[in-house]
This record gives structure tokens, sequence and C-alpha cells, in this order.
């Protein structure tokens, strides 16, 4: 039998991707509601809801970040920006 000439596709959880993006978005936790939206809008769920003095922030893990902007751009209160990596 013979070997495939591809291999098999895997996911973003073992393979860091942070390192394509050319932009990297940036959280004003003092400006966050915690409203959860960017975390439901990245399409690589790089964005995770941690507790800051008993609020809920953005935390963005730029391991598999890979600089999209939908979490900027949906972020109701623009606490959210992308600056250039």
């Amino acid at each position: 039998m013979k070997k495939p000439l591809t291999v098999k596709p895997n996911t973003s959880i073992k393979n860091k991707t942070g390192a394509w993006r050319t932009f990297r978005p940036v959280v004003d936790i003092n400006t966050c509601i915690g409203c959860q939206l960017c975390a439901k809008v990245c399409p690589d769920q790089s964005i995770d809801m941690v507790t800051i003095k008993g609020r809920m922030k953005s935390k963005i893990n730029y391991d598999y970040c890979k600089g999209c902007g939908l979490c900027a751009s949906e972020c109701p209160v623009k606490a959210i920006r992308m600056e250039k990596e």
C-alpha cells in the first residue's frame, strides 16, 4: 500500500500559528467591558476571558492569534486595537 503524498490535517491546538501575523491585537484592559464578543468572533479561539480585579476581561493568546482583526472590528467599546507586529 502506498503512503499518501499529503499529511492529515491537524488543529491549531497542536500547531502554533501566531508567527504568521502582520498585525496583533492589543487589549486596553481599562476600556474592556468583558462582553465576550471578541472571544465569540475569534476564528482561532485565541481569546480567553479572565478575571482581573473582579471583572471579566479579554486576554489574547498570541501563540495562536493570526491577526485577522475581527476582534478589534467587533469590539463595541473599541478596547482592542491592531498594532504592527
